[in-house]
């Protein structure tokens, strides 16, 4: 397995940091990992063991804010901070090898991001894999700290709002021990303006969803606490895709490809893109 990093420019001139990881001979496919909220494209590691020996290239970048990316922690002034970094990433590797398919993987935040690329460049995608998709606000948020989020996220923007509840990313002890102990994680507190542009990314979504028509497969954790589960559900019901799928783990938390069982989870989606790369499937 060979393992590369660089940098490209994003918003502002911020360096984004990225990585990917490649079989020793040609990569079959290119998947494109958008990580969520607070995290970093290296906690990812399950997925890069899954499916890199299989013959698969992995990529992914930090989001700006994020990780080893430059930019006030988890803060951007709109979504679309994202979404262009994104399509400059992915645009990259499709000039790096033009004949392979490439798939999106995104999870948490990193679904609602991957869906909000979608809604303006799926043309550009064999297929996409959303884990966990942030689309609704989970019951435990309540409508008071929503509302006092949208009038901070105007005047003061950068002030935090939410603690994410830590316990909430894996049954395993060890994993959410990892990640509040890695120091690439942001553990304090989702800034307003974030909040308030993941709430009308949420909205913009779920109103346009019928313009994603690409080969999509859906996972979420039946126990998801971090994020409401019926948004996958909303999610697959909004597509206009004719090829789509959607698989609820119950029992499983918010981080499907690290929960106890991912390995059946990370079989489940390789059998769904070896599928679509004309492949038999056993």
């Amino acid at each position: 397995m060979k393992h590369k990093e660089g940098t490209i420019k994003g918003i502002r001139g911020a360096n984004i940091f990225y990585q990917y990881w490649s079989p020793e001979e040609h990569a079959r496919a290119k998947l494109v990992i958008v990580h969520g909220l607070a995290e970093h494209s290296g906690r990812y590691m399950n997925v890069v063991n899954h499916f890199v020996p299989a013959g698969y290239a992995v990529y992914g970048v930090d989001h700006i804010g994020h990780g080893r990316s430059d930019g006030d922690r988890v803060y951007v002034e709109r979504v679309q901070e994202y979404t262009t970094t994104l399509a400059t990433y992915i645009d990259m590797i499709h000039d790096w090898q033009p004949d392979k398919p490439i798939f999106l993987i995104g999870h948490s935040m990193g679904g609602l991001i991957g869906a909000a690329y979608l809604l303006e460049h799926q043309h550009g995608l064999s297929g996409a894999v959303l884990s966990g998709p942030g689309i609704k606000v989970p019951d435990n948020i309540s409508r008071t700290v929503i509302f006092m989020g949208k009038i901070l996220s105007k005047i003061l923007p950068r002030v935090g709002i939410l603690q994410l509840d830590s316990n909430g990313v894996s049954r395993d002890p060890a994993v959410v021990d990892a990640y509040v102990t890695d120091p690439l994680v942001y553990t304090g507190k989702v800034t307003a303006r974030l909040g308030a542009e993941m709430l009308k990314t949420m909205q913009d979504v779920t109103n346009s969803a019928s313009r994603i028509n690409l080969p999509l497969t859906i996972v979420q954790g039946g126990n998801d606490i971090l994020i409401d589960p019926g948004g996958a559900q909303l999610l697959y019901d909004s597509v206009s895709s004719e090829d789509k799928t959607i698989k609820i783990y119950e029992g499983f938390y918010h981080e499907v490809f690290n929960d106890p069982g991912h390995e059946q989870v990370l079989n489940d989606v390789w059998k769904w893109i070896e599928a679509h790369l004309g492949s038999s499937v056993t």
